[in-house]
């Protein structure tokens, strides 16, 4: 039997990867490896629906398409090794399986505070799991939650915990306003604005030094000499990536996996990487490589990630004189990839939602429409140039937000 390709990373970038080499033609085997027990799912819900009880686990599940029925799902087993140039990869329980080509998929895990103090009654939230950990400590309402990180998870986690009953909410970050980074000074305000009067505590630019309690989590201490009173602590402050099984192949693994504008790895035409996992030049904005932790960017980058395998792939077979592995529609030039990144966030009764790259823009946030404490959308420019666009509010601010949409794509990708 031929040797598949292998994707490892089953969350949604290793589904998306996995359909979008059916589609780009690869008819040969595929095989997926995740760490999760799990059949890939939705996370975003994670920290809302799920979360308040009103979604159950089946409802998270992504329905694969009929094209990967065929494939190889190997759940519940971690990759700990590869060997990009033997193409191995080595898992958890001893075995090796040779590939094709290699898709990295692995994604990342939440980063943890390492203070002193007890570890029971800390959480963090990423994974099915976490959340099931979560939703059961916060079963008996009148729980006392601090949540450290006011980043997307932290906040999401806040509206959501609020909202179930909690007796005291509070959201703790080294940085005076939350979500400051991607929204900028004047919409970051207004989201702490609209927190607060739905009862959400902001302790902002103090640092976490410890935790209170002998067995289990009682407090958190903050550098000011405060200690928050505290039943449920979840630990929002970043993410790191899944790299460590990829050491010892001459990756620049600094920040994930580095890649060129065609996603591929090391400059190995056989190696990619698709995901959060990936860092890939921003050609629509500056060319510097980031990670992109979205939730459109597993599948942009899988198709495209696909898309540049595959072709890899035919012209090796044809090189060889076979071609057994290959459908219709494989082949033709493909641009470099520039991504319109995309990414919303429900908290409260109001939604975020964003478009472009508005981080890059922060200090020049100007209005777009509506005004602060109603619906409004801010528009986010470098060096007078149009580079991202967030909406804050219900349906109309949303819709003004998209209608902006098509002037971002309009841009000419530098490269």
């Amino acid at each position: 039997m031929r040797a598949p390709i292998v994707v490892v990373g089953a969350s949604l970038a290793g589904l998306r990867a996995a359909e979008q080499l059916r589609a780009a033609g690869w008819e040969g085997p595929i095989t997926l490896v995740g760490d999760e027990p799990h059949p890939p799912y939705n996370r975003p819900p994670l920290s809302k629906a799920f979360l308040a009880g009103t979604a159950s686990s089946a409802s998270l599940t992504l329905r694969p398409r009929p094209s990967v029925a065929d494939a190889t799902w190997l759940l519940g087993t971690r990759a700990v090794r590869a060997d990009l140039d033997r193409r191995t990869v080595d898992l958890v329980d001893g075995r090796t399986l040779p590939y094709r080509a290699l898709v990295i998929a692995t994604g990342t895990r939440p980063r943890r505070l390492t203070c002193p103090g007890p570890s029971v009654g800390r959480h963090t939230l990423r994974t099915l799991a976490d959340a099931r950990r979560l939703r059961a400590a916060l079963a008996e309402p009148g729980a006392r939650v601090v949540v450290v990180g006011a980043g997307f998870i932290g906040c999401e986690v806040a509206a959501t915990v609020s909202a179930l009953g909690a007796a005291d909410v509070t959201v703790v970050d080294p940085l005076p306003l939350p979500l400051l980074g991607p929204l900028g000074e004047s919409l970051a305000t207004e989201l702490r604005d609209r927190h607060e009067r739905r009862g959400v505590r902001f302790a902002l630019g103090r640092h976490v030094t410890g935790f209170a309690g002998r067995d289990r989590v009682t407090g958190v201490r903050l550098d000011d000499g405060r200690t928050l009173a505290a039943d449920v602590v979840v630990e929002s402050v970043g993410s790191l990536a899944n790299t460590e099984w990829l050491a010892g192949n001459g990756l620049d693994l600094t920040d994930g996996v580095l890649t060129d504008a065609h996603l591929r790895v090391g400059g190995r035409p056989d190696v990619v990487a698709v995901g959060d996992v990936a860092r890939f030049p921003g050609l629509r904005y500056d060319g510097v490589p980031r990670r992109v932790e979205h939730w459109s960017i597993p599948t942009d980058t899988a198709k495209h990630a696909a898309r540049v395998l595959t072709a890899h792939l035919a012209e090796a077979e044809a090189d060889a004189g076979t071609g057994a592995d290959f459908g219709a529609g494989v082949g033709g030039e493909l641009a470099p990839f520039a991504p319109l990144p995309t990414f919303w966030s429900d908290q409260h009764d109001f939604r975020l939602q964003s478009f472009g790259a508005p981080a890059l823009g922060a200090t020049d946030a100007r209005v777009l429409y509506g005004e602060p404490g109603a619906d409004v959308v801010f528009g986010y420019h470098r060096e007078g140039r149009l580079v991202g666009v967030v909406a804050l509010g219900g349906r109309a601010a949303v819709a003004a937000a998209a209608r902006h949409r098509a002037d971002l794509l309009q841009q000419s990708p530098t490269t």
